[in-house]
């Protein structure tokens, strides 16, 4: 008679182990890329400038570390093929909306093809400062077609899970105003022709994005998180749904 099989230990209460799930392209994605071979776990969180975006990624990082697992951040203009030459331009302003676009999808596709598909190949945990979505808002409100984007970003992978943290504009330029003592051009559509007052064209374009975000809300199903409350607050609440998620709940 054959002898039974021990069932496995349980794991410690402090691991957190990524579900193995079948991996998807949003569209037509890489070509040559084995979707079973990327077994780590991508976490995509969302926010404007001032949400608390990076500050809880920073926690999520230390608490993901913590836990074993290692972990890989990206992040908007972190291509090294051409992070440096998009921040130029923008200084310049120079650009047109369909070449911007197009400058961030090349550095979107860079980063996705040469770190983030190596990462959650090794298994890593790859936790993302910002993906298609706030570019794809941003275009949106520049009045790109939403078509045409949606093909455009095809490239990217489906997130295990993406958080958006909103954040009311006044709280936003509060936030920006006490951190960096000024307000963005960018990030105030000063190019979009709202206001000739930047604090005001803020308040006008971060409703605006917000807007973008409830339409892109809708088609690809992510999880929009109250990031008015304290730092504190949002980072258990970000650590409850990330456990539940790579638990497979």
């Amino acid at each position: 008679m054959p002898t039974k099989k021990k069932a496995p230990p349980p794991l410690p209460a402090n691991i957190v182990v990524p579900k193995t799930s079948r991996r998807r392209f949003y569209g037509h994605g890489l070509p040559g890329v084995d979707l079973e071979r990327l077994t780590g776990g991508l976490i995509v969180v969302e926010g404007a400038d001032g949400s608390g975006r990076s500050t809880q990624i920073a926690r999520l990082v230390e608490w993901l570390e913590g836990s074993g697992h290692a972990t890989v951040q990206v992040g908007l203009k972190h291509s090294a093929l051409v992070s440096e030459e998009l921040d130029r331009a923008q200084q310049g302003n120079i650009l047109s909306h369909t070449t911007l676009s197009l400058f961030y999808a090349t550095d979107f596709a860079d980063q996705l093809e040469n770190l983030v598909i190596p990462s959650l190949k090794a298994g890593s945990m790859v936790l993302c400062d910002r993906y298609i979505y706030t570019l794809m808002a941003r275009d949106l409100v520049r009045g790109m077609d939403e078509d045409w984007l949606r093909s455009l970003y095809g490239i990217a992978l489906i997130p295990d899970a993406v958080f958006y943290l909103n954040v009311s504009p006044d709280i936003l330029v509060q936030r920006n105003l006490a951190k960096k003592k000024c307000l963005d051009y960018w990030e105030s559509g000063m190019d979009l022709g709202l206001s000739r007052d930047m604090f005001d064209s803020f308040l006008k374009y971060q409703a605006l994005v917000q807007k973008a975000f409830r339409r892109l809300q809708a088609l690809y199903e992510f999880e929009v998180v109250d990031g008015n409350r304290s730092m504190d607050e949002v980072d258990a609440d970000l650590r409850r749904k990330i456990t539940a998620v790579m638990m497979g709940k």
